[in-house]
């Protein structure tokens, strides 16, 4: 259960880190299950060829039940309303970083963003055609910009979930967070209404406090829909495994509810318009 305290931090920062979401061993499972489909040695860096890869959804039990244990529904009743996000069935996508010598900065996909919740009418019909969401990925899907939208009432995200499947150090590829940068979004998107805009994050928030997702595997950070972050590469000695599924809402958060009883993504929202 998070604290009110806890509460108070995503509304401020953006996101919540959740200590031993899930067990250590259920995050090895998931682990092995991952070095099988990358066919690569666990053993042998040398057939560490590449600097990431992303894989697609996985609905294997391991990984369901990491992203539904007790202390996460807990949590997403919490932040997003009890009854108001529906259970994660799909966990995915993973990005898996292998150990480079190179700046963090430097990543193959390094770029300040927020995960995108819902397809353009140009994105509907691209997707149409069959796109195959559980193998291998592209690491940014062609057209990003073109058929990925964002809105005000974050249609089709309540929470951006990132899953430690691996301990992860600050050397290890943590995401790189934009502290408060959830506020600065929400005047970006109003005028965009419900068709929303694919938002451009580059400058957004960038005058904010630096944190890294860093923790133990079985930890879990919920994060704000609009939290602006990055990846960086992984400058350690071992691959760092993560999961990053988008928890759906059943409706869309609502603003301007009559009884004034708005939940903490709702919250930071009007925080973010100056609604109090």
């Amino acid at each position: 259960m998070l604290t009110a305290e806890q509460i108070e931090s995503f509304v401020a920062d953006g996101f919540v880190r959740v200590p031993n979401a899930f067990p250590a061993a259920l995050a090895a499972e998931c682990r092995n299950l991952l070095w099988k489909q990358l066919d690569v040695d666990p053993g042998d860096s040398s057939t560490w060829t590449r600097e990431v890869v992303r894989l697609g959804l996985r609905g294997d039990d391991a990984f369901v039940q990491s992203a539904n244990t007790p202390a996460l529904v807990e949590a997403y009743d919490q932040l997003v309303g009890a009854g108001r996000w529906r259970p994660l069935d799909m966990v995915g996508t993973f990005p898996i970083r292998f150990p480079v010598d190179r700046d963090p900065e430097q990543a193959e996909d390094y770029g300040w963003h927020i995960d995108a919740s819902f397809l353009s009418p140009e994105g509907v019909a691209a997707m149409s055609s069959g796109q195959d969401w559980e193998g291998e990925l592209p690491l940014v899907p062609p057209d990003y910009d073109r058929i990925f939208r964002s809105n005000l009432v974050s249609r089709g995200r309540a929470l951006l979930v990132l899953l430690l499947y691996s301990d992860t150090g600050e050397r290890d590829a943590p995401t790189l967070i934009r502290v408060g940068s959830h506020l600065d979004v929400p005047p970006l998107l109003e005028p965009y209404g419900a068709e929303g805009t694919y938002l451009a994050c580059r400058d957004v928030g960038a005058d904010r406090p630096l944190a890294m997702a860093t923790g133990r595997a079985g930890d879990a950070y919920l994060c704000h829909p609009f939290l602006v972050h990055t990846p960086i590469t992984n400058t350690g000695t071992s691959p760092r495994f993560m999961a990053q599924p988008s928890l759906q809402p059943t409706g869309e958060f609502d603003l301007d509810r009559a009884d004034g009883q708005y939940v903490p993504v709702e919250r930071a929202i009007r925080a973010g318009l100056a609604r109090g």
